[in-house]
């Protein structure tokens, strides 16, 4: 099994920074791509960025130029720096980590984390 844990959210003044954390551990042999999405009541969960293990990005429209998602093989950890922080990027985050579990498989599953809350607001 894999655990991957968040941290890293709380409340901020629009403007400032956060810098969110994510570590996946457990049965690991390598993880593919590692992303961030959030959510706000009553509507779906949206892709927030991403990136591969190759450390391609991609990101969302409304974040571009003021998020960065960056990771560390090492740790297995996934950060994302989100800066000139707005009223609409409150939400709860959540990372999602795609692992493979062996050697002799090239099979992965999704694991996703429990969320941090992330509000934006004077």
């Amino acid at each position: 099994q894999v655990q991957v844990v968040e941290s890293g959210g709380g409340l901020v003044q629009p403007g400032g920074s956060l810098r969110l954390s994510c570590a996946a551990s457990g049965s690991i042999f390598s993880i593919n791509a590692m992303g961030w999405y959030r959510q706000v009541p009553g509507k779906e969960r949206e892709l927030v960025a991403d990136i591969t293990s190759g450390t391609t990005t991609n990101y969302a429209g409304s974040v571009k130029g003021r998020f960065t998602i960056s990771r560390d093989n090492a740790k297995n950890t996934v950060y994302l720096q989100m800066d000139s922080l707005k009223p609409e990027d409150t939400a709860v985050y959540y990372c999602k980590t795609n692992v493979r579990h062996n050697s002799w498989s090239i099979s992965a599953s999704d694991y996703w984390g429990q969320g941090t809350q992330v509000t934006v607001s004077s």
